[in-house]
């Protein structure tokens, strides 16, 4: 499959896939409310997203790149690091960055710099990074230094507002929960108008690619959410009633999937075909290729070979891949809900 190179001028041109009943139904993302019954609950991720590319040098004036992860205090964060080019390089194909040891500086701007708190065991080049500043005049130095994370696939240099949803609140995430970004405003008014309940969550979706095998096939990281307790009514009572709740993105799966550890914090969870699903029922989802941590997660709503159907579908029919891709729907019968679980919110 071919990848989308640049944002999407009209959203209404965006294709999507239905699967139901072992069904493939060619649409498109202005249909959507004919797929969906009154009842249902969409749950949408309103992080907005950061500028979380950040430019700098090394303590002997050697050129890297930090990629915010997910921010861990007032001051500190997990980030990843590269070493020279930028985003026209395949992340695999950038050289390796200079190993930075704990107490090392890297300067982004005049006044504005971080030192290396520690390496992870997992690889030297995913680091915890303490910042010469905490609250507005951090978020003031990411806004100004940093630019969207962006990968070789895409044709020009993304602008901040194009990889925002259109609901967006909160700058938790690192790249764009992407499967909200087709719905707009009035796509939204239909939904709501054909009696399909909408509610939100925050959940930092993070890096989807570093380069490094040992970080890639440990993705996702563990990243933040929270779930509001109206929302997560909201749930138990489409549950209880029957009806169905569609998660708009993989981060909503793993946000909603994670409850037993409460409602808000940081959650591992992977899910695979092993993890059998709670209180999703559904999933809006962007095209990914198999190797990916979110074609994984999929397999917990779908067999192999119905997969493997989809991904040939999906190609054959020229759908486009990743963030400003074509979308998924995969819809399957309401499941019960688990009486362990009856008790949320807490």
């Amino acid at each position: 499959m071919k990848a989308a190179r640049t944002p999407r001028a009209n959203k209404q041109s965006v294709k999507l896939l239905v699967a139901e009943s072992g069904q493939l139904q060619n649409s498109a993302m202005a249909r959507l409310p004919e797929h969906l019954r009154a009842g249902d609950l969409l749950v949408v991720n309103d992080a907005a997203t950061l500028p979380a590319s950040l430019r700098g040098r090394d303590e002997h004036n050697r050129p890297v790149e930090i990629r915010l992860a997910s921010q861990l205090g007032d001051r500190t964060w997990q980030a990843v690091i590269f070493g020279e080019g930028d985003w026209r390089t395949p992340t695999e194909h950038r050289p390796v960055p200079p190993r930075l040891k704990a107490g090392e500086e890297i300067i982004f701007a005049e006044g504005f710099n971080a030192v290396v708190v520690k390496e992870s065991p997992l690889s030297n080049r995913l680091l915890d990074l303490e910042f010469n500043h905490s609250g507005e005049a951090l978020w003031s130095g990411i806004y100004r230094y940093g630019k969207p994370v962006q990968y070789s696939y895409m044709t020009e240099e993304l602008n901040l507002w194009s990889v925002q949803n259109v609901y967006g609140g909160r700058p938790w995430a690192v790249e764009m929960p992407s499967a909200g970004h087709a719905l707009d405003w009035p796509l939204l008014l239909k939904l709501r108008e054909a009696g399909i309940q909408i509610a939100t969550l925050t959940h930092g979706a993070g890096l989807s690619a570093t380069g490094d095998e040992q970080i890639d096939r440990a993705l996702p990281l563990a990243e933040r959410f929270e779930i509001p307790s109206a929302t997560m009514a909201a749930v138990l009572r489409t549950k209880a009633a029957g009806n169905r709740v569609i998660a708009i993105g993989t981060s909503v799966v793993r946000a909603l999937e994670s409850v037993s550890l409460g409602l808000n914090g940081f959650t591992a969870l992977k899910i695979g075909p092993e993890h059998r699903l709670q209180f999703v029922d559904g999933l809006l989802t962007g095209t990914h290729d198999v190797t990916e941590s979110h074609y994984q997660l999929l397999r917990a709503f779908l067999p192999e070979e119905e997969l493997r159907e989809i991904s040939l579908h999906l190609e054959k029919h020229h759908y486009l891949t990743h963030e400003f891709g074509d979308a998924c729907l995969i819809l399957t019968a309401p499941g019960k809900l688990n009486p362990e679980v009856r008790a949320f919110p807490r």
